[in-house]
């Protein structure tokens, strides 16, 4: 639905992961999920994360865009910041996620921003605020991560 476009990084983050050879955009995606439900991660970096998603094909039987839907953004956009704000040394793994839905949504794109609630050393917090084209709430989201230490050699397995 759309073209697809490139996540812009800022700088510091395309330096901090330059020597692993990995594509960026491809790491901090929503994956083979993401690429079903037509998520596109527009700019990510640990203090901000902003991503689209098409309410048409990912609506539930009424017409209205699925919570599970709105569930999968927010924990999309919340885990790239949480990666980011570990850097490459660290694996971001969701283990709370909060939804509240606070309006229906049958048509156009919806977008996420989400921002830092928490970032430690071990757990990384974000809120994600998910709106319609008109800018009104659809969803207000939490994500907690816990961040593992890992050796960077991880990224390049099949």
């Amino acid at each position: 639905m759309g073209e697809q476009r490139a996540t812009l990084f800022p700088q510091e983050i395309i330096d901090q992961w330059a020597g692993l050879g990995l594509d960026l955009g491809a790491l901090f995606s929503a994956g083979h999920l993401g690429t079903r439900m037509s998520v596109q991660v527009l700019e990510a970096a640990p203090e901000r994360i902003v991503g689209t998603m098409p309410v048409e094909g990912n609506t539930q039987p009424y017409g209205l865009l699925h919570g599970g839907a709105s569930a999968v953004l927010a924990e999309t956009l919340g885990s790239v910041g949480a990666m980011l704000h570990g850097g490459p040394t660290k694996l971001a793994v969701g283990v709370d996620l909060n939804c509240t839905h606070h309006r229906g949504a049958r048509s156009g794109l919806v977008t996420g921003v989400a921002t830092p609630v928490h970032r430690g050393r071990s757990s990384a917090t974000y809120e994600v605020a998910i709106t319609d084209e008109d800018g009104k709430r659809v969803c207000s989201a939490r994500l907690t991560c816990m961040l593992r230490d890992v050796d960077a050699s991880v990224y390049h397995r099949g």
